[in-house]
């Protein structure tokens, strides 16, 4: 998963599509893949990337998403607009086969995962640090868009404990947090309280979530790799 900063920078601000505005403090919403969930688009990591292969499947009586991964990154997201408050729990399932051979996100050249949920938040840019400033200006220049803030990661990893911080060697406004698997080839539910990680990964409390992306992505390892993702949903308690 190289090329962190173009990631970014398409993940949320170049979904063409969005989600209605929130009113009150806490909205439970689903963003579920079938109808009556959210509304999901595909977006390349890079021109230079294959694509992962995303489509939707039913499975007892609930719509999936299937990803196939092979030496590929890309990703499906949903965004909201205008951006909505943080919400305090986002829920999910999810499954795959087993592990990527090689991969190791705590080494950014081995950086793939079977399955990732990324959290994009907005903020503001100018109490950053001055290198972090002007990587936000360079893509802007680059992009003609501005980033998301910062980005929590959700990975799936064999490696290390759940719950585990992995910063990202490309930023300080993207963090990782791993989710060990329970039985592979089973589907695993995973809540997570969104507010509190955003809190132990950067000191305070979030802005405002910009949008929710899923990505299976092997471009590191050159592997394969399949997962699926089912019922996310954000909610005011477990």
């Amino acid at each position: 998963m190289t090329r962190v900063p173009f990631f970014l920078g398409t993940l949320i601000l170049t979904c063409l599509s969005g989600q209605v505005s929130a009113q009150d403090a806490c909205t439970p919403r689903s963003l579920g893949f079938g109808a009556g969930g959210a509304s999901w688009e595909h977006r390349p990591l890079s021109k230079m990337k294959k694509d992962t292969r995303y489509g939707v499947v039913e499975e007892g009586g609930s719509s999936i998403l299937h990803a196939e991964a092979e030496g590929s990154a890309s990703f499906d997201a949903t965004a909201f607009k205008p951006a909505i408050p943080a919400q305090p729990v986002l829920a999910w399932r999810w499954r795959t086969s087993g592990p990527i051979p090689g991969a190791d996100n705590r080494d950014k050249s081995k950086e793939d995962s079977p399955l990732r949920v990324i959290v994009a938040f907005d903020g503001d840019i100018e109490t950053l640090p001055a290198v972090e400033k002007r990587r936000f200006s360079r893509a802007k220049t680059f992009l003609g868009k501005d980033l998301p803030y910062a980005v929590l990661m959700y990975t799936w990893s064999d490696k290390v404990p759940t719950g585990s911080l992995i910063p990202s060697a490309h930023t300080s406004q993207v963090k990782m947090i791993a989710i060990a698997p329970d039985t592979v080839g089973a589907w695993q539910s995973v809540s997570r309280n969104v507010i509190e990680d955003y809190k132990r990964a950067w000191g305070k409390a979030p802005g405002k979530l910009l949008g929710v992306a899923v990505m299976t992505d092997t471009d590191n390892t050159g592997a394969k790799a399949a997962g699926d993702y089912a019922d996310l949903r954000l909610a005011c308690s477990p």
